[in-house]
């Protein structure tokens, strides 16, 4: 399987210049390695071209591909993508990321892997801590295995093999309307029309597949500013995988426990709790609006039967069903019985859960400057008026 290694970028010459560097850094298994820097057109990108010729690359061909027009971000990565088709698989950057040494050797074997599991839709080198629907804390569970199993697809930093590239494409091509589909979560849904994102996830989602995600990232990402960042941001970065040359150990689907749908529930614990899979909807987060199942596992106080309730002390938070930790914190209900339910929910605990200890100081700090900020901003618009 040759895999060629696919940088996007287009106007930010000091992240292409970071991520070129790490690229350069990295652990490959052979010499024969294309490195294609494809580079949408923009009126300011010329130190970007130029940085992207001056590379260095000793693993194998490079090439440079200026774009004749400008695509946008969405054509751009679908369009880098396609190269999956030609080469049989692409592994595709973009310029704001920086990779672990080990990023090649990982996609490699999960390329490998992944064709033999029909449910990979493709593969993520990134790894999120983060919901980013809600913005609270996310960790997949410990199964043993080096990956999890996610029905979100990945832009920060994603391997696709022909074949799923392909289902995705003959998919996408159909024009699918996806705004009405409850199944994909709404913050994805209102994503601007420049997104292949969104689609991506949808695809994964009506089709009922998932991006196969690593335990430890390979990537991590800057959110350096650019057309769709407005300011830098730390908040997506997570730890990258440091370790030495392994065979990694990869979970097929009927065995794994770290399988999530597209608004990080766990879909296993039906299994757990002994109900079928189309008669539970699991919202630990809260966040679903569509939840026409009988059984609702969440942290919403809701009037119907509560056939179990539990604790929220482990984490991740679906560990607490996994070891049936009791507490009134989590209600699993019966829909066809209504009952009022008088549980409250704890605001102290809940944000002690969600969040790591932050002073008192700085959370005074942090909250006198935004509500400046925000003053400041007021009192401009009415200035302007």
């Amino acid at each position: 399987m040759k895999i060629p290694i696919v940088v996007v970028a287009y106007n930010r010459p000091r992240s292409l210049t970071r991520l070129l560097k790490s690229l350069s850094e990295a652990k490959y298994p052979h010499q024969n390695i294309d490195l294609i820097i494809s580079i949408d057109k923009a009126d300011n990108n010329q130190d970007v071209i130029a940085i992207a010729n001056k590379f260095n690359w000793e693993y194998g061909e490079k090439k440079v591909v200026c774009q004749e027009t400008n695509l946008g971000l969405r054509k751009h990565i679908l369009k880098c993508g396609g190269l999956s088709i030609e080469y049989g698989s692409v592994i595709v950057l973009e310029d704001d990321l920086l990779v672990s040494p080990n990023f090649y050797l990982y996609a490699k074997q999960a390329l490998l892997f992944s064709t033999k599991e029909s449910a990979i839709g493709g593969i993520s080198l990134y790894n999120h801590q983060l919901n980013v629907n809600t913005r609270a804390n996310f960790s997949a569970l410990e199964d043993g295995y080096d990956n999890w199993y996610f029905q979100f697809a990945s832009s920060w930093g994603q391997a696709w093999t022909k074949e799923q590239w392909g289902g995705f494409i003959e998919w996408y091509n159909t024009d699918p309307n996806i705004d009405n589909n409850t199944n994909v979560p709404a913050y994805v849904r209102s994503w601007s029309s420049k997104s292949w994102l969104k689609y991506n996830i949808s695809y994964l989602v009506e089709k009922n597949l998932y991006f196969m995600y690593p335990k430890i990232a390979l990537t991590t990402n800057f959110s350096d500013a650019g057309t769709h960042v407005g300011n830098d941001s730390t908040i997506y970065q997570v730890p990258l995988d440091y370790c030495i040359e392994k065979k990694y150990n990869f979970s097929y689907l009927k065995d794994a426990l770290a399988v999530y749908d597209a608004f990080y529930e766990n879909k296993k614990l039906h299994e757990v709790l002994e109900i079928e899979e189309h008669d539970l909807c699991s919202d630990l987060y809260g966040y679903k609006s569509s939840m026409d199942h009988r059984y609702i596992l969440t942290s919403k106080i809701l009037n119907y039967e509560v056939v179990k309730s539990f604790g929220k002390s482990l984490k991740p938070h679906e560990d607490n069903i996994f070891r049936y930790i009791d507490g009134f914190e989590i209600f699993l209900y019966d829909t066809f019985n209504k009952q009022k339910n008088l549980g409250r929910k704890d605001f102290d605990r809940q944000t002690a859960y969600n969040f790591k200890y932050i002073p008192y100081r700085i959370v005074r700090k942090l909250f006198l400057k935004q509500s400046f900020s925000k003053l400041k901003n007021l009192w401009k618009k009415i200035i302007k008026r």
